[in-house]
């Protein structure tokens, strides 16, 4: 278990024990990661729960998710129970003592955006992730998150509806993903999650079919970090002189991979597919985290944001 206080954090006003979250989508609603032995909650800072919609959803027909190469394609489509379901039966099994942990909030609608971020307001949650930007569902997602104008809406509306830390999951699938960061900044949001995932397709060339039932998918894994360490980058310059912070994340695996993050403007990390590959991934890349600071000098994670020197500077 990670004591180590250098790795130690403030995000959106919350104290993170280590610079690393868990990914919406990746770990259900908090308790399936539990049950992985010698897996601790608490060498994450955070926990992302699942998407969750007003009404529950069944999810996209299979195939869901497929693997390929340098990543996997995801379309689960947003199964879950719920929201008040979430918050009546989910919340109360979990231990708030060990980590911190974000709900996921989805909609097809602004409206339904406001009224499923009431519902958490009135609970234990500790923060709220808006996901504007799902590739892998049909209506609402990834067409709120390409457009500034409807991120700034849905935004707004989420505003409106807490007080808690909201923090808007943009898309990486846009032409100006500053301009759109900026938006959301004037219409109230806490904090970034950059990026989600990109959209994909894969083909079953015998039956000249798309492998996934919902055709298309969001690719996720070690094939898309560059693109999100960039876009994180691009981020940062809009979101850092207004103090907003970051959670950078996008195929990390390794130390090496999460303090790339770090250095272009993240103030915490995500993780998610990489826990399909190795369950016990966190305790590692905190080790290599607090390994890179001794080694350089730095006395805190949170010294690394930012840090990065470029060239011709």
């Amino acid at each position: 278990m990670t004591t180590d206080q250098r790795l130690a954090l403030e995000f959106c006003g919350m104290r993170f024990a280590t610079p690393l979250v868990l990914l919406s989508g990746c770990v259900g609603f908090g308790e399936e990661y539990t049950r992985v032995e010698g897996f601790a909650n608490a060498e994450a800072g955070a926990v992302c729960l699942k998407g969750t919609t007003l009404a529950p959803r069944l999810g996209n027909p299979a195939h869901r998710v497929y693997e390929t190469p340098g990543g996997m394609l995801n379309a689960i489509g947003l199964q879950n129970p719920g929201a008040r379901a979430v918050v009546d039966t989910i919340l109360p099994t979990l231990d708030f003592a060990e980590t911190r942990f974000i709900a996921n909030v989805s909609g097809s609608t602004v409206e339904e955006y406001e009224e499923v971020t009431r519902i958490f307001d009135d609970s234990p949650i500790d923060a709220i992730e808006i996901n504007i930007s799902c590739p892998n569902v049909k209506e609402g997602g990834v067409t709120f998150g390409n457009d500034p104008d409807m991120s700034a809406r849905v935004v707004a509306a989420c505003r409106r509806a807490t007080k808690k830390p909201l923090i808007t999951k943009l898309s990486p699938n846009q032409t100006d993903i500053a301009a759109n960061a900026r938006r959301c900044i004037e219409a109230g949001t806490d904090g970034f999650a950059v990026i989600n995932t990109l959209m994909g397709m894969a083909i079953d060339i015998e039956q000249r079919r798309p492998v996934l039932g919902n055709n298309q998918g969001g690719l996720s894994g070690p094939a898309i970090k560059p693109v999100a360490v960039f876009r994180t980058f691009q981020v940062a310059q809009v979101a850092r002189p207004h103090g907003i912070p970051i959670i950078g994340q996008g195929g990390v695996t390794s130390a090496a991979d999460a303090i790339e993050f770090l250095l272009a403007g993240a103030t915490a990390v995500g993780v998610g597919t990489g826990l399909f590959y190795d369950p016990l991934l966190l305790a590692s890349i905190n080790a290599g985290i607090l390994d890179y600071l001794d080694r350089h000098g730095f006395a805190q994670v949170s010294d690394l944001t930012g840090a990065l020197r470029l060239n011709g500077a």
